[in-house]
């Protein structure tokens, strides 16, 4: 065991408290594209601002709506990876865990974690655009009668058309989320940050709520990120792979 992993093991087995923030990178091991990696082909002429904000979606409904339908099409044939197994151990392994994520998939709910905060939404999952029923009006989809090439359907409540259930540019995190999000990571004595580029606020916020709170901060990313330079760890290699090693080795001290 090399001191980095034997650091990250026991800052772990000393903790009861632990909070971990995923962003894309996780995600992107499972083949799920990043947004911009997502505007392939006929998209790729396509500002975000065209496909991503409500502003586009009043202005062209069909357009968005497609897009994201392409999106979640992209999506469907991913299955969790490593790194969102061993995630889901560790939650089995910590009294009080709380996975953040910046992700719009399922797999981190599919790989079996259970206490999830979604800053950003979920793709699979649909709402009122005017939230006539109030913040969220969820719509199940599959219920409408509808022609799937027509665009978005609309409400069965008050005739609005129906969106994705994620936050688009210009648009704020669901404040619920958000307060709980900064409370875990204020109360966390480790955090575990992955595959996150640390450039999209406020979620680039909670390591440094964390680290102000007395956490300490153990990264896994390929490269630096923004948060990089405040981390006490960073193990430099896809998270499928540092994270599968960490569980085992913490597995192996249970064991001693």
């Amino acid at each position: 065991m090399d001191d980095a992993l034997r650091q990250a093991v026991t800052l772990l087995n000393n903790a009861t408290r632990v909070v971990v923030l995923t962003g894309a990178g996780v995600s992107k091991e499972s083949g799920i594209p990043t947004f911009r990696d997502a505007q392939t082909g006929l998209w790729a002429r396509y500002d975000p601002t065209q496909l991503a904000t409500p502003e586009a979606f009043r202005r062209d409904p069909k357009l968005v709506w497609d897009f994201y339908e392409f999106r979640r099409e992209v999506m469907r044939p991913a299955q969790p990876n490593p790194a969102h197994v061993a995630l889901a151990q560790l939650e089995r392994r910590v009294p009080q865990f709380t996975l953040i994520t910046q992700n719009v998939d399922d797999l981190h709910e599919r790989a079996g974690s259970i206490h999830i905060i979604r800053l950003h939404g979920q793709i699979h999952r649909n709402k009122c655009f005017n939230a006539c029923q109030g913040e969220p009006t969820y719509i199940d989809v599959a219920a409408l009668a509808r022609d799937r090439a027509a665009g978005p359907p609309t409400c069965p409540h008050c005739g609005a058309f129906v969106r994705p259930d994620i936050v688009w540019f210009g648009e704020g995190l669901p404040a619920q989320a958000l307060s709980a999000a900064q409370s875990a990571s204020a109360a966390a004595e480790v955090m575990l940050i992955v595959g996150t580029s640390g450039m999209v606020t406020p979620a680039a916020d909670l390591p440094y709520i964390a680290r102000q709170s007395g956490a300490a901060l153990i990264e896994f990313n390929p490269l630096p990120s923004a948060i990089t330079p405040i981390v006490n760890l960073h193990f430099a290699e896809a998270a499928g792979v540092a994270l599968p090693r960490l569980i085992t080795a913490l597995e192996e001290r249970r064991g001693e």
